[in-house]
């Protein structure tokens, strides 16, 4: 016995990305395998959503910069616990979870933003309709892994992915309204 760590290991892969193993969970494997599938392009969405929230984050200029920082602060921690929650579903389902973000960007619906600055209002409206799409997806799967009898996909979709968006999207839109017509 040695204190030494065995550094540089390297082996084969033991899962390969888009296969799911038997769990005794009472589903069947396709309903799994479909699960998994549609979770990993969720958490793709998710773990891109997270980092537009974070490039918007630090992009703040204007009167309300203060406010949207810790406004997209908060959203950013919040589509992250989604992150991991999503990528522990997959994994409870037997599959593997989309956890490189060079492989999430080949699977995201997110549009890659600009690599400069943009104006608060054109960030507002980007992280609103990255919601929107993500909201559309995560609706229609929600609705097909329930159809397959996999309630707890279905349940963590609702349950926290569609809540926790149809919040942010709330908190979004209100910093496109016009002051004057909101009285």
């Amino acid at each position: 016995m040695t204190s030494q760590p065995h550094l540089h290991q390297h082996g084969p892969e033991i899962q390969e990305f888009g296969t799911v193993v038997q769990m005794p969970i009472a589903l069947s494997h396709d309903a799994r395998q479909y699960a998994c599938q549609r979770l990993n392009r969720v958490l793709a969405d998710t773990q891109f959503l997270y980092a537009l929230y974070k490039k918007c984050h630090w992009g703040m200029r204007g009167a309300t910069a203060y406010q949207l920082h810790l406004l997209f602060d908060k959203h950013a921690q919040e589509q992250l616990d989604l992150v991991d929650a999503l990528a522990e579903r997959v994994q409870s389902l037997g599959g593997v979870a989309v956890g490189d973000p060079r492989h999430a960007a080949g699977i995201t619906g997110v549009p890659r933003p600009p690599d400069g600055s943009e104006s608060t209002r054109s960030m507002l409206s980007r992280l609103l309709d990255a919601h929107e799409g993500i909201l559309a997806d995560v609706r229609d799967a929600a609705r097909r892994t329930a159809e397959l009898g996999d309630e707890g996909t279905q349940d963590l979709l609702v349950s926290q992915v569609v809540r926790t968006s149809e919040a942010q999207v709330w908190f979004l839109a209100a910093h496109l309204t016009d002051p004057e017509t909101a009285r």
